[in-house]
């Protein structure tokens, strides 16, 4: 029996900015061709109703690579297989008007900021469906609204509201709201809960965890909140420097990774251990800038790095089923 096709594929994704953005008549070649990595080569798929989770330190290319997957930059190459379709064809000043744009919705980090304060909540929730619906009356639209509001949990009397006029945990349902409005396959969801105290997060999680089985959608979580992935994600991608350093399945991941990376992630967990087993990185991150392809990205920072390190950088290699680590000394840590 064959198995169901991705949802999403992406294939050796790339996205480097250029540094010389001025007048280039009196630079160098050399100097011409200075970019940053942003995004260095990324394979990665997800699957009807998986919930993937993308983590790594500030700086690593999440938030680029969730942007180039969400089709709000061009990538500098590469491919994006969405629904049977490579979306990557679509330039990215069309997507907006693309159908494929009420299958893949995004839920943005600042929920302040990614409202507009001149818009009610009605106006939002239902601006993506006058955009991509079918055609809407007045009634329907707040048919839809007022069946939105309840499904993520936001009182139908606040949807004459401004933002100024609503808390941020009510913010981020509207933002939720806007994001489900056209039943997408597939939400990409950029630390959702960072900018909301403790006690909201645990609520808006939970109705994530709920939309996710009601609406049978597929997940792609940014969070630097280890213990927020460990609940809601099938699968986790562990990202450095541009590149997918190890990938598995969530309970893998978290008990036994395997990359020198992922250890020192997950050791830094907060832990209620007598005495928690910290694993430091020491040394300063590789630049970004024209990194040289031959050395692994860890390299300087690795305390199992050695010369065959700075002579070729690893690439994904399967160790288990479902199990994939960038190192040439992949262990378990002890």
């Amino acid at each position: 029996m064959m198995s169901e096709p991705p949802l999403l594929q992406v294939t050796e994704l790339k996205k480097h900015f250029p540094l010389s953005t001025g007048p280039t008549r009196w630079l160098s070649p050399k100097q011409k061709a200075q970019a940053m990595h942003a995004v260095d080569g990324v394979t990665l798929s997800i699957n009807p109703g998986e919930s993937v989770g993308l983590v790594g330190e500030s700086g690593c290319g999440k938030s680029t690579l969730i942007r180039l997957i969400a089709r709000l930059l061009e990538p500098t190459s590469g491919k994006i297989r969405f629904n049977h379709k490579s979306i990557d064809q679509i330039p990215v000043s069309m997507f907006s008007r693309s159908p494929y744009r009420a299958e893949l919705q995004m839920v943005f980090q600042d929920h302040t900021d990614s409202l507009n304060p001149r818009c009610t909540a009605f106006d939002t929730i239902t601006e993506p469906i006058k955009r991509l619906g079918p055609n809407h009356s007045r009634s329907s639209l707040q048919a839809r609204a007022a069946e939105l509001a309840q499904l993520v949990g936001l009182p139908t009397e606040l949807l004459s509201r401004f933002p100024h006029q609503l808390s941020g945990g009510q913010k981020a349902r509207v933002g939720i709201a806007r994001a489900i409005a056209l039943n997408p396959k597939l939400l990409i969801l950029d630390e959702p809960t960072s900018a909301l105290d403790v006690s909201v997060q645990a609520v808006i999680l939970r109705l994530l965890v709920d939309l996710k089985q009601q609406l049978n959608m597929s997940y792609l979580f940014i969070s630097h909140d280890l213990n927020v992935i460990r609940l809601l994600c099938d699968r986790i991608l562990v990202m450095y420097l541009g590149k997918l350093v190890e990938t598995g399945p969530a309970s893998t991941i978290f008990n036994h990774p395997h990359h020198p990376y992922t250890q020192a992630l997950i050791s830094a967990i907060p832990s209620f251990a007598a005495t928690p087993h910290h694993i430091p990185l020491t040394g300063e991150p590789r630049s970004p800038i024209n990194p040289n392809p031959n050395i692994c990205r860890l390299y300087g920072r690795c305390p199992k790095g050695d010369d065959h390190c700075q002579q070729v950088q690893p690439e994904l290699q399967t160790i288990k089923e479902d199990h994939q680590v960038a190192c040439h000394y992949p262990t378990e840590p002890a």
